[in-house]
């Protein structure tokens, strides 16, 4: 008779051994790469909201914490992440400017993994999460939209927008203290996108919930945005648990049938000519069958652009806001550029935008030191490789097999010591001389770089510059952090969590009026 016991310790061998022959096998087709090896993939959802533990888990936000430093361990630009479950898997990972370019260029060799994606289809298919064919008519569709004419709607709006809350949210008053920096931020941004991109003007005194919705569109959208993970991990029925859930599952509706209504608004006013980016989605219903949306992909591409349009804009401002706050020489410096380029009692057009030096400094600096997107993932559509610089500065070859995921990891390249000179310091004055171009990519790159780039620093530009000719921005002061050292304060206020986007967790600020 069989030994129970000896029959579970032989498969339990059994199965470890096969597991290590896995790794080894995959290990040796990627060239033994130098990195980690974990228990739960770095791709696993459940296991990255857990602290990390060495062996097990990644941790929360891990792209955003690691930055530079897992490479600088490892000796190497191009390090592997090897993982056992749920299957084995060894995924590199790039910080390194050449093998970026040579991967963002080559879509045929590394296109987009959008199996990766399915969470931001929540609403439906759209131009984030698709490739080939599907990707290329989303774009043919959206780019016109993202034209200099509408560019210049932004700015102007941009200006006017942040004008009308100093004027009357604020009521011009001297001194202004904020509890948390998104909310200005959050709704300016969305302010901004409602009108430039979808025709959709908000008001800062229009607070009431329209009849037939239990929410604002902003608080779905925040609510979307904030708790998307509950939605993307839990059964619909389990939406309904707690308050904290439901009201999850009722900013998903909400949003849905805001968006529905919409497009329905929109349909019966396409006899006035517009040409916003809602206009070209709805309009291309009535194109030939290679660029017809059905409802569900209008809605989709919707859901995206309000996200990235908005929240993307949102967090970077506010993290432009902490870091002037801390560094209050910097903002002085841009504070000096602004005064001398706008005459008192007027705002400059968006011609004049390019003579902001300073202001696109500070901003490019923010998306620098916080890239929005810390992961910009591939995958090998062939046997390939890439090169890569190791500690002695020599360049190496690594073997990239068939179907291996190459992720550009955007914190490693942007705080990479080969290319940024001190990376940990906030210096707007790098981005004034020549910097490293390919070492900047938080907009990505190659054919599948962010159409809405010239949108989104139109945008910022115009709010930063408004905001700083008007406002000092300081840290508010709150009893509980008055024995704070500055390297104390300074985490505090840029402790960053990870959202659709990285996030800022709570950045309290004062604006005090300029004299």
């Amino acid at each position: 008779m069989v030994n129970p016991i000896l029959l579970i310790w032989t498969i339990f061998g059994a199965a470890i051994v096969h597991l290590w022959l896995s790794v080894r096998r995959l290990r040796q087709r990627a060239g033994y790469q130098p990195g980690q090896i974990y228990l739960f993939s770095p791709a696993n959802l459940l296991a990255n909201l857990f602290p990390r533990l060495k062996y097990v888990t990644v941790g929360t936000n891990w792209g955003f914490n690691w930055k530079h430093d897992s490479f600088s361990e490892f000796g190497q630009d191009i390090i592997s992440i090897t993982s056992l479950l749920p299957f084995p898997e060894v995924s590199l990972f790039l910080a390194d400017p050449i093998a970026t370019k040579d991967m963002t260029s080559s879509r045929a060799r590394f296109p987009k993994p959008v199996e990766q994606y399915g969470l931001l289809e929540f609403f439906g298919q759209n131009i984030v999460a698709s490739e080939g064919e599907q990707w290329k008519k989303y774009r043919k569709i959206s780019a016109p939209a993202f034209s200099d004419r509408n560019n210049k709607l932004v700015w102007d709006e941009a200006m006017k927008i942040t004008e009308d809350m100093i004027d009357t949210v604020w009521h011009k008053q001297d001194v202004v203290h904020i509890d948390h920096c998104v909310e200005i931020t959050l709704p300016i941004a969305l302010f901004v996108i409602g009108v430039a991109a979808f025709g959709k003007r908000m008001s800062w005194e229009d607070e009431e919930v329209p009849s037939g919705h239990s929410m604002t569109l902003k608080c779905a959208l925040h609510v979307v945005t904030t708790d998307f993970i509950f939605k993307a991990l839990l059964p619909n029925w389990a939406l309904g648990l707690t308050s904290r859930l439901r009201k999850v599952r009722d900013g998903f509706d909400e949003l849905r049938r805001y968006m529905k209504e919409m497009i329905a608004e929109r349909k019966n006013t396409l006899t006035t000519a517009r040409h916003d980016l809602f206009s070209s989605f709805i309009e291309a219903n009535d194109g030939d069958d290679q660029v017809t949306l059905d409802e569900s992909e209008i809605i989709g591409n919707i859901f995206i652009f309000l996200v990235a349009g908005h929240e993307t804009t949102a967090h970077t401002l506010c993290f432009t806001f902490a870091l002037l706050a801390l560094y209050p020489d910097e903002q002085e410096k841009l504070f000096q550029q602004i005064d001398s380029l706008m005459p008192e009692g007027s705002l400059p057009s968006y011609e004049e935008m390019p003579k902001f030096t300073y202001s696109m400094a500070v901003f490019y600096e923010t998306l620098r030191m916080f890239p929005p997107v810390n992961f910009i993932p591939k995958v090998a559509a062939e046997d390939t490789s890439l090169s890569t610089t190791n500690l002695h500065g020599q360049r190496i070859n690594v073997p990239i097999s068939k179907g291996t995921y190459v992720t550009i990891l955007t914190p490693g390249l942007h705080y990479n010591p080969r290319y940024w000179k001190n990376p940990h310091l906030f210096n707007p004055e790098r981005f004034l001389e020549d910097w490293p171009r390919d070492a900047f990519l938080p907009f990505s790159a190659g054919a599948r770089a962010c159409i809405g780039r010239k949108f989104f620093e139109t945008e910022g530009i115009a709010i930063l510059t408004m905001l700083i000719s008007k406002y000092k921005i300081s840290v508010k002061e709150e009893p509980q952090f008055s024995n704070e050292t500055f390297e104390q304060r300074k985490a505090r206020i840029l402790k960053t969590g990870q959202a659709f986007t990285l996030s800022p967790i709570r950045v309290p600020l004062t604006f005090t009026r300029r004299v």
